[in-house]
């Protein structure tokens, strides 16, 4: 669905225009049907990439392909859907007014429009709410009419510029829900973020770009692998003296109330804890193996710049 090709973005910036390698030797492939993500900190060319796929900038060197087709033809804009980072809308219209107007921009006619705007409206968990104005509209209720805007087309391939940033837990959730019933429809979901959590339920792949550079990409088991990092457990009902036994081989100890976390470095002293934990008939609550998160991943990347 995306395929770019040596992608380089010079910009001119100050009084002397002094060049700025905004993005270098971006190559990246995003396949049909799934949800990939493309991460990096603030200021890491991810909103530069997705203004160049939707034509909004041209790039200084290199070439993309949308569909199959090189560049942004009218033919393939006419299945995309686009969220930027910061939309702008038409404040006093209402949700229900707003998709009305979106959907004469796409030459809809009437009858297709109510159906469309019903099932949009339905989709992005705004019933209720399609008669109140925009500018009453709560950041998530914003981000969620922005989505419904960008399928309203039902297009194949969708993009979405840092869909989650600025919403409380409940928002982001209802957005990941939101993306994951639009690859139930078989539609491809390329977005940007920097919220790692988010990806990590989410995407299928992931491509992380630091300082205009694409460090890695691929499937997050592939890119953050299955090696231990150490093993969490939860207990309750210990002694005194067998807390002293379990301090002398676990890496770290917190408590809790009446229940304890403690923290061993690998499998073989996680069952040293569990024999003593057992031996003094304690409650063993939890045992959960610590494995390397896409978090950590991603600060090696953008730290080894």
């Amino acid at each position: 669905m995306i395929i770019t090709e040596h992608l380089q973005k010079i910009f001119k910036v100050g009084f002397w225009g002094k060049k700025f390698l905004a993005l270098n030797d971006i190559n990246l492939e995003v396949k049909e049907g799934e949800v990939f993500g493309f991460l990096g900190p603030n200021g890491a060319g991810k909103t530069t990439t997705i203004k160049i796929l939707m034509g909004l900038i041209y790039p200084t060197s290199g070439r993309f392909f949308l569909m199959g087709k090189e560049g942004n033809s009218n033919s393939v804009k006419m299945n995309i859907g686009f969220l930027p980072e910061n939309p702008f809308f038409y404040e006093y219209l209402s949700g229900m007014e707003f998709l009305n107007l979106v959907g004469q921009l796409y030459g809809l006619n009437r009858d297709e429009r109510r159906k469309r705007i019903d099932e949009l409206i339905s989709l992005v968990g705004l019933k209720g709410a399609e008669d109140l104005q925009l500018r009453k509209y709560s950041k998530g209720m914003g981000q969620r009419i922005g989505i419904a805007q960008a399928i309203m087309n039902n297009p194949r391939l969708v993009i979405l510029d840092e869909p989650m940033s600025g919403l409380d837990p409940i928002g982001r959730k209802e957005i990941r829900d939101i993306i994951l019933k639009l690859k139930e429809e078989g539609k491809t979901i390329f977005f940007s973020t920097h919220i790692l959590p988010d990806v990590e339920m989410i995407c299928d792949r992931v491509g992380i770009v630091v300082k205009g550079r694409l460090k890695a990409i691929g499937k997050l088991e592939e890119l953050v692998g299955d090696t231990l990092h150490s093993v969490e457990i939860t207990a309750g009902g210990l002694s005194a003296e067998a807390l002293k036994k379990i301090e002398k081989v676990s890496d770290k100890i917190i408590k809790r109330g009446r229940k304890v976390l403690i923290t061993a470095k690998d499998n073989e002293i996680s069952g040293k804890i569990v024999a003593l934990i057992q031996k003094s008939k304690g409650e063993l609550v939890s045992l959960v193996p610590q494995k390397r998160s896409l978090e950590e991943y991603f600060m090696e990347k953008a730290e080894g710049d």
